[in-house]
């Protein structure tokens, strides 16, 4: 029962984080299989605004686990370039690829 109820959170809050990426917010929650077997949690947080940082991805990742708390299984490296503009740069956008797989404590 306590394992059907934390699903149903996880659940709720990587819809919840959907519907805020349909809106325009670029974090975006889905989940996923661990190679464990185990369910996980794969959290994109890339852009260029101020708003997308890794405190963005570690934000997201506690409301997706809640109290339970979660464990980092993977991150990706904070690679970035400039996107967009003329030849120097101008006018373009620094973005950065965020990503982390995490999976909730039980």
């Amino acid at each position: 029962m306590r394992l059907t109820k934390r699903m149903n959170a996880a659940a709720i809050s990587a819809a919840l984080a959907l519907a805020g990426s349909l809106a325009g917010c670029a974090q975006t929650t889905t989940m996923t299989y661990l190679p464990s077997g185990d369910t996980g949690f794969a959290i994109n947080c890339s852009g260029s605004d101020a708003s997308t940082t890794w405190a963005a991805c570690y934000k997201q990742a506690g409301e997706t686990c809640g109290a339970y708390g979660y464990d980092v299984v993977s991150k990706d490296a904070d690679n970035g370039a400039t996107a967009g503009g003329s030849v120097g740069g101008i006018f373009g956008a620094n973005i950065k690829n965020r990503s982390m797989v995490i999976r909730c404590k039980q």
